[in-house]
C-alpha cells in the first residue's frame, strides 16, 4: 500500500470514530477513559499535536470544537453528568497522571 492511500485510510477511520462519539453523546468521557485509556479531550490534544507537528497553529478549544462537533461548553451542558464516585475512584486506576 503506497503512503498517501495509509494516510488516506488512517483519516477515514479517525473520521468514522469522532462521527460515532459525536453519534453517541451518551458515553461519558470519564467511561471511555476508564474502559480505553482515552477520550474525545485525548483525540483532541492529539489532533492539536499532529497540527503542531505540520507548523500549524491551533488552539485547543478549536480542536475540541472539531471532535465535539461544538463547543465543548456547548456539549459538557448538552451531554456531560457529574461523575459518580465509582467512576472517579476507578479513573484513578487506570490513568497513572490524574
Amino acid at each position: 500500500m503506497d503512503e498517501a492511500t495509509h494516510t488516506e485510510l488512517e483519516a477515514a477511520a479517525f473520521r468514522t470514530l469522532v462521527q460515532h462519539l459525536r453519534d453517541h453523546p451518551e458515553v461519558q468521557n470519564i467511561d471511555l477513559m476508564n474502559l480505553a485509556g482515552f477520550c474525545r479531550n485525548c483525540l483532541s490534544k492529539w489532533y492539536r499535536a499532529a497540527a503542531q507537528d505540520k507548523g500549524m497553529a491551533l488552539e485547543y478549544e478549536d480542536a475540541r470544537e472539531i471532535v465535539y462537533g461544538m463547543p465543548y461548553a456547548e456539549w459538557k451542558a448538552q451531554h456531560q453528568s457529574e461523575a459518580t464516585p465509582e467512576q472517579l475512584a476507578k479513573m484513578k486506576e487506570v490513568v497513572t497522571n490524574f
